[in-house]
């Protein structure tokens, strides 16, 4: 007998006390001996798979992916924010990636045992721990493409998950779903009729998000915050709506934003002080490096600030106007030196006038 099928005998045997769980909920509080051996169960078969198609093969010929995909749904059955059940139900979307991996024939047993009983949107809404479980499981191996599919094709197809789910994630989290976003936003083909709607509710959530916190980053004159997780996260949102602004589909929504175009100036204005007051991680550094090897957190905010700026104000004459009330000309202007922290600020010899001013991206 092969280890592997020994596995899918543990794992039979461990079903049986879950489904028992299921019909009877105080036998939850004895499911934890049950819950280790599925969560090693799934370790061992995660690892046996890593770049080994013949392991992949075996386990699939097995009906393993069955086995574990039936587990997966009797943990939702559950309904409790067990640790253990969090950890089981991690390690089994893990070991799905991961033999789903460049395996095209596990990807379709996959996909027909998974699809669509373990994406069901409205019961992710309903225990949102489930859905930021997997945000953890692509964070921690981003390599394993079962995840990367399962946000990218389903959870940021559904704006009502994002929202519920986005105020709920540690800032680690926010960086690996809003990372995410920007695959899917940046790619080369335009958005489609049907995603259109949806990332314009993204957009939304974005915009009000940048709105309402992006003066975290000012944290970062203070040295002991120059690896704050919280202002890491407000950077990618900058990042997000610059690719957003690249995208005519969502361009004019964003354009109209309440807020948007002023909080960015107003940002511009105050780091660039910052930066000339004293030294800290917003001073312009005057001499470019020939290898270009920057590694500061906020390498390119500013020129990315710049960038948002310029996409809101193309081809619209109010957001010029706004920019030139704002006395954002001189300052952009002045930002407009050579600085190895933004290497995409290029200096300006001739004035710069408020209809100059377009997208960037």
């Amino acid at each position: 007998m092969t280890i592997f099928q020994r596995i899918l005998d543990i794992l039979k045997k461990s079903s049986r006390a879950v489904e028992l769980a299921c019909r009877d909920p105080p036998e939850v509080e004895h499911l934890d001996s049950a819950l280790q051996l599925i969560t090693e169960s799934f370790r061992c078969l995660r690892n046996a798979c890593i770049e080994c198609s013949v392991n992949q093969n075996l386990i699939r010929n097995l009906d393993m992916i069955g086995i574990s995909v039936d587990l997966i749904l009797l943990f939702r059955e559950l309904r409790v924010e067990q640790e253990s059940l969090l950890t089981a139900f991690r390690c089994g979307l893990q070991f799905l990636g991961n033999i789903a991996s460049r395996n095209e024939d596990s990807q379709f047993i996959v996909w027909m045992y998974a699809f669509p009983e373990l994406f069901l949107m409205r019961e992710l809404e309903e225990n949102l721990n489930i859905a930021i479980d997997v945000i953890g499981a692509h964070q921690k191996q981003p390599g394993s493409e079962w995840p990367f599919l399962i946000i990218t094709d389903h959870f940021l197809k559904s704006p009502e998950l994002v929202q519920a789910m986005f105020p709920k994630l540690s800032n680690q989290e926010r960086v690996t779903l809003l990372d995410l976003m920007i695959t899917k936003v940046a790619c080369d083909e335009p958005l489609t009729k049907d995603d259109i709607p949806v990332f314009l509710n993204h957009a939304e959530l974005i915009a009000s998000t940048f709105v309402d916190e992006c003066r975290a980053v000012l944290k970062l004159t203070s040295e002991e915050h120059t690896d704050d997780e919280e202002v890491l996260a407000t950077i990618r949102l900058l990042d997000v709506l610059c690719e957003m602004t690249a995208k005519t589909e969502l361009l004019g929504y964003l354009q109209v934003f309440p807020g948007l175009l002023e909080t960015v100036i107003d940002l511009l204005r105050v780091i660039h002080v910052a930066g000339k007051d004293t030294a800290n991680i917003f001073s312009a550094s005057g001499c470019v490096k020939a290898e270009g090897d920057i590694s500061n957190v906020v390498e390119g905010f500013k020129s990315h600030l710049i960038r948002l700026i310029g996409n809101l104000c193309y081809k619209n004459k109010d957001n010029q106007d706004k920019v030139n009330e704002l006395d954002g000309i001189p300052l952009i202007l002045d930002s407009c030196t050579i600085d190895d922290n933004n290497p995409c600020i290029l200096a300006c010899e001739s004035p710069l006038t408020s209809s100059q001013l377009g997208v960037l991206g």
